[in-house]
C-alpha cells in the first residue's frame, strides 16, 4: 500500500503503469531484467566477507548496463574501516529505458537523507573506502 501510494500513484500518469497490477508487474519485470548479482558475478564480485573497491563495482555496473547507477552505503561502524553497500538504484526514463542516475540540482541538498535502512542512514558511497558487498543487509 505504501509503495503504491508513495510512488505508484505518481507513475500512474503513464499508461503502462496506470494500475497497481501494471505498476508492480512492471517493477518485477525490471527487477528481473536488471539482474545485479549476475552482472557483478561476471566481474568477479560476489556477496561475501571479502572487500571490494567501490570504483570496481561502479565500473562493472556501468560497463554492463551502459548507464551509471546510484549506489548508497552504510558508513563504517565504529572501529571498522569498510563501508557496506545498502542500495543500488537504477534509473529509468518515462519510456522505461535505463538512464544515468545523476542528481538533479534540486536534489543536491540530499533530499534522500530521510532514507534509512535499519537505524543507520544510507549515504553516497566513498570511492576510497573498502566496500563490503553482503548477501543481505539487516
Amino acid at each position: 500500500k505504501h509503495e503504491w501510494e508513495k510512488h505508484g500513484t505518481c507513475a500512474a500518469t503513464l499508461p503502462v503503469l496506470n494500475s497497481q497490477k501494471k505498476y508492480f508487474g512492471k517493477a518485477l519485470e525490471l527487477y528481473q531484467h536488471v539482474d545485479l548479482n549476475s552482472c557483478l558475478l561476471k566481474a568477479g564480485i560476489k556477496p561475501s566477507s571479502s572487500y571490494y573497491r567501490m570504483t570496481a563495482i561502479k565500473e562493472a555496473l556501468t560497463r554492463f548496463y551502459g548507464v551509471t547507477p546510484k549506489i548508497q552505503c552504510l558508513p563504517p561502524e565504529k572501529g571498522e574501516e569498510a563501508q557496506t553497500i545498502g542500495q543500488i538504484e537504477f534509473c529509468f526514463t518515462k519510456e522505461l529505458q535505463l538512464r544515468n542516475c545523476t542528481a538533479l540540482k534540486s536534489e543536491s541538498n540530499l533530499t534522500l537523507a530521510d532514507l534509512k535502512l535499519g537505524t543507520e542512514e544510507l549515504s553516497v558511497c566513498n570511492d576510497t573506502l573498502p566496500t563490503y558487498y553482503p548477501s543481505q543487509v539487516q
